[in-house]
């Protein structure tokens, strides 16, 4: 499951009021459908985020690289946190070792991963992308792109087809020696 701005509530060992986050996008894995609406609460929830992504603009690089960073890892204990800052264009994938965060390396490819998905991430002519075994994810507009093109050719058969029918029946129809 993939969340965009949820509000995240989790509760905190010795504290009246529960930690609230909200994560640019969250990843959950989690076989079933999962109910969160208008916020992620935690003990309803009861599914743990796997991993947290952060995109860092100008105003946001304190709430990214330290406020919410110490939250994902000593609060919720996420194991992946992603932060990508598009001016500087760094990307750096955190892990959590169960104790704190540490930065992964790029492999052979240059990109990092995220071993329990088969996923690699790397910045590609700007962008964050992903990989999936191997193989590049399509952004949404080339996925848009590429359902309007089929779209046009299923129009298309339709019509071919439609056309082959009109000519099947006045075949027989000329067999039949009827009109």
């Amino acid at each position: 499951h993939v969340f965009n701005e949820l509000l995240v509530k989790y509760p905190l060992p010795r504290r009246k009021k529960p930690g609230q986050v909200v994560p640019d996008n969250m990843v959950v894995i989690h076989a079933g459908p999962i109910d969160a609406e208008l916020s992620y609460d935690l003990p309803l929830v009861n599914v743990r985020p796997f991993w947290m992504l952060e995109y860092v603009s100008k105003g946001s690089k304190r709430k990214d690289y330290v406020d919410n960073m110490r939250r994902y890892e000593r609060e919720l204990k996420v194991p992946y946190y992603l932060l990508f800052d598009p001016r500087t264009q760094k990307l750096t994938l955190f892990h959590h070792d169960s104790n704190e965060y540490a930065a992964l390396k790029p492999n052979a490819q240059g990109r990092l991963e995220v071993r329990e998905l088969d996923l690699e991430v790397a910045i590609l002519d700007g962008w964050v992308r992903f990989w999936h075994r191997g193989k590049l994810l399509p952004l949404p507009a080339e996925m848009q792109k590429d359902l309007d093109a089929m779209r046009r050719r299923a129009e298309n058969a339709e019509r071919e087809l439609a056309a082959l029918r009109d000519q099947v029946k006045k075949m027989r129809s000329k067999k039949n020696g009827t009109h």
